[in-house]
């Protein structure tokens, strides 16, 4: 029991520390993403943030579920390399005697996995829709950055705004650029801000400026400067929802077994039970070979971890094209990789019986 407690604690401080680098290796990639996003204008800076939460509740369970087997393989890999293995094996235990301990360890991690891939990413993914229609469906105005150009939905005005003052509803030194009627207009004010009607009307009013209004290539523009002026906000209707198989419940899945529906389910069915299949996994590969390097049974865990991905994706997409039906699809790569921990399950054993 000492033992085991003080291995958990191993694999919990350790656990931590991958999980912690991966999610913000992960992280870091999606963010600046999002902000080139955002540089670009086509998406507000101010849902950057949101966006990148979303993002993270459904990678989770992918992460956790590496965390997982880089956990407990790193942790064996050490107890090989610092002789433990070789008191645990003296001691008349095998092998399969640490199972136990790394599923005591896995069992909380492997429910949360499952409760994300079959509940809150699916819920995760569904809010970043909806929150990405209601961003299209901001008015012009509110879509305008400080510091950068935008342009409205009709492709026929472009703004500008130099900053915001301190209560953020006046804008500062603002441009529009504007095509009615086949002419050019070109208005600058020192100062800006949103009316609202009594009849709920919005209004963009703008202070102290200038337009200019005429054909690009004539000499003749029209030069008026005004004191005010108000042009009404049109609202834009933001399109429905896009609903896909990743934003459909995991019980709205089971009650529409269509192909695509079904594909999805071998997914998130797949996740927790590759995570249980891979920290078992992670036993018998953690020998170390004294004559090879120190990273090579890490690089071959890695790829065997991007193998079996690859593999339940393939699966997946076998069930969703309708080419492989569900009960094979979501249990033939599981199936393949039981095979697969079994043998080398029996060749670490037949190896320390040979030494013995």
């Amino acid at each position: 029991m000492i033992f085991h407690r003080a291995l958990l604690r191993e694999f919990t401080s350790l656990a931590g520390a991958v999980f912690m680098t991966l999610f913000l290796i992960s992280l870091t990639v999606r963010l600046i993403r999002l902000l080139g996003q955002a540089a670009g204008g086509k998406l507000p800076s101010d849902a950057v943030v949101a966006f990148l939460g979303f993002f993270s509740l459904n990678a989770l369970p992918i992460l956790l579920s590496l965390t997982l087997f880089i956990t407990v393989l790193l942790t064996l890999t050490r107890s090989y390399r610092d002789s433990e293995m070789v008191i645990w094996f003296n001691s008349g235990l095998s092998v399969a005697a640490w199972v136990k301990p790394v599923m005591m360890f896995s069992a909380p991690l492997i429910a949360v996995i499952a409760t994300l891939s079959l509940f809150i990413s699916p819920w995760a993914v569904q809010k970043s829709e909806e929150y990405r229609v209601r961003i299209d469906s901001r008015d012009e105005v509110s879509r305008v950055s400080p510091g950068v150009f935008g342009e409205s939905t009709g492709k026929d005005r472009v703004f500008f705004v130099e900053s915001t003052s301190g209560d953020s509803t006046t804008v500062q030194n603002v441009f529009v650029n504007s095509v009615q009627h086949r002419k050019t207009g070109i208005m600058m004010s020192n100062r800006g801000f949103v009316e609202v009607s009594p009849i709920g009307d919005r209004f963009l009013v703008l202070l102290n400026g200038r337009r200019y209004e005429g054909n690009p290539g004539e000499a003749e523009f029209k030069v008026m400067e005004f004191e005010r002026y108000a042009t009404r906000i049109e609202a834009r209707e933001g399109d429905a929802p896009l609903v896909t198989q990743k934003s459909l419940s995991t019980f709205a899945l089971l009650e529409s077994p269509t192909s695509p529906n079904l594909g999805e389910l071998v997914w998130r069915i797949g996740v927790p039970v590759s995570a249980v299949i891979l920290a078992l996994l992670a036993i018998p590969m953690s020998f170390v070979n004294p004559r090879a390097g120190r990273s090579v049974n890490l690089l071959f865990a890695l790829l065997t971890y991007m193998v079996y991905s690859n593999m339940l994706s393939l699966s997946q997409a076998r069930v969703v094209q309708g080419k492989l039906s569900f009960g094979v699809g979501i249990w033939l790569v599981h199936g393949v990789m039981v095979a697969v921990l079994l043998v080398l399950f029996a060749r670490r054993t037949g190896a320390l019986r040979l030494r013995r």
